[in-house]
């Protein structure tokens, strides 16, 4: 207390109940533990073994499929929704490296809700991943273009004479 000597008792006195006036901290809560809800997936099995896991577009949170219609440079991509509106996608920065995206590949799409005519893309299936969701019916009509059917025969050639 040798900075304080020589001061009046007074302000020595409102100093003394200025600190003891401060309330304690609140005792330390935990935080609580943001709950990520698990995303919705399909479990891929071939010969009766789990091969991998494929997301679904979380139906609660707006994500719908879409379809990649057109290129159109700087990470943009014109997609045909689900709900049959074209829409202009971008590429969040997390997939711009990763993944490369062509005409005709299948996409999860989140909708912005503040302009109608865009949308980010958030997943990108592989043909082979497409064509499993088509086949087990997970797709909507509009989006069903992956079937083939196998048992098609094909064309035989007329016969030369």
């Amino acid at each position: 207390m040798s900075s304080l000597a020589g001061r009046p008792p007074e302000i020595l006195a409102s100093a003394l109940y200025a600190v003891a006036d401060v309330p304690d901290p609140p005792a330390e809560n935990p935080p609580e533990a943001r709950v990520e809800e698990a995303r919705p997936t399909v479990e891929i099995v071939e010969g009766g073994e789990e091969v991998g896991r494929l997301p679904l577009p979380r139906r609660n949170r707006g994500e719908v499929f879409g379809i990649a219609s057109q290129l159109l440079g700087a990470a943009r991509i014109r997609v045909m929704c689900e709900d049959n509106v074209s829409r202009m996608g971008r590429i969040t920065g997390k997939m711009k490296k990763k993944m490369w995206i062509r005409e005709g590949d299948l996409l999860i799409l989140r909708p912005w809700g503040f302009q109608e005519g865009k949308t980010d893309i958030l997943f990108r299936y592989s043909r082979t991943q497409s064509q499993y969701l088509s086949r087990r019916n997970l797709l909507p009509a509009s989006m069903n273009v992956f079937y083939t059917t196998d048992s098609t025969p094909e064309p035989t050639p007329p016969p030369s004479t």
